[in-house]
């Protein structure tokens, strides 16, 4: 049996939120990076402005991600629409491997090959002091609400970042994580250009920034890719399902579970289940309705639960 739910979840709501706030930190950020750039002459400045205005676009991408998702199921759609989150993800994510990354690494060694003039260094600095501050504004938002579904999970930050199925957070937290460190890698750049007067510094710093962008963008490819063609709900999840579902009296065995991730914070379960031979069609209800209500009370992140009365002689166990 199945009931599906409809409706904005809350965690959407955040991530909604958290999307926005790293949007418009990026957009700021972008222009006064572009304009230090040009009056520095850094390649590292200029690789930085490439790649938050590639974040900017990326948080276009993953406001039109939220958006898409939340669509109501239809006809044609009996599932939803969530799952079309990871493929405009999994867009932004293509997009800061080719803009951002790929014009890094070239504007890098075009500065290593061809040389620079530098100048204004103080605009430089303290561009990167003021950016800074608004990704780590930025970050803290996204660390907030990671924070909060550790809390819900009873798990560590990092293994729900590892396991969620909200790309949009983990590509934000992901792409200002790499901006904390892509700022410390255009000061390192530009610091020892000063220092050494060898703009070779400031060009490796570029090259190092794109470096960084391009290891971002796979991971979240790879990530965006493993949802998009179906991903199974973590194992922790797995095993609460199975316990509820063995807890009932009426319930012998668990013959088969699947679990799949339609979309962000929503979970379809499928399960074979072993009922005793004495249960009867009432009682069989009955359980039915009982599993599916303590199941989305202790994981509100299931919205569909079919259950499939099989006997005991079929299918693995």
């Amino acid at each position: 049996m199945s009931r599906p739910v409809t409706g904005q979840s809350h965690g959407m709501s955040e991530s909604l939120g958290t999307v926005l706030v790293a949007g418009a930190v990026n957009l700021s950020i972008a222009a006064a990076k572009l304009v230090a750039g040009v009056l520095s002459g850094s390649a590292s400045m200029i690789s930085e402005s490439a790649h938050s205005a590639a974040d900017t676009v990326t948080e276009v991408l993953l406001y039109t991600a939220i958006r898409r998702s939340e669509r109501p199921a239809d006809p044609a759609h009996p599932l939803g629409y969530g799952q079309s989150a990871y493929l405009w993800a999994l867009l932004a994510a293509c997009f800061t491997l080719v803009a951002g990354a790929g014009f890094s690494v070239t504007h890098g060694l075009h500065t290593i090959a061809d040389g620079e003039d530098l100048s204004d260094f103080g605009v430089s600095y303290l561009v990167l002091a003021i950016a800074f501050a608004l990704e780590g504004v930025s970050l803290a938002q996204g660390l907030r609400q990671l924070r909060r579904l550790a809390a819900r999970w009873d798990t560590s930050p990092a293994r729900v970042l590892h396991g969620t199925s909200d790309t949009m957070l983990k590509a934000v937290v992901f792409e200002d994580v790499a901006a904390l460190v892509g700022l410390l890698l255009a000061a390192a750049g530009l610091g020892l250009a000063q220092l050494t007067g060898n703009v070779l510094w400031d060009g490796l710093g570029s090259v190092a920034i794109g470096v960084l962008l391009l290891v971002v963008a796979v991971l979240l490819i790879k990530s965006n890719t493993s949802l998009l063609i179906g991903q199974a709900a973590p194992a922790a999840v797995e095993e609460g399902i199975r316990a509820e579902l063995l807890a009932l009296p009426e319930v012998e065995r668990v013959v088969e579970l699947i679990t799949i991730m339609l979309g962000p914070g929503r979970v379809l379960v499928a399960a074979r289940i072993d009922f005793l031979d004495e249960a009867s069609g009432a009682s069989l209800e009955r359980a039915s309705a009982e599993v599916e209500r303590r199941l989305r009370t202790r994981f509100p992140e299931i919205r569909q639960v079919f259950l499939d009365p099989t006997s005991s002689g079929e299918g693995p166990v």
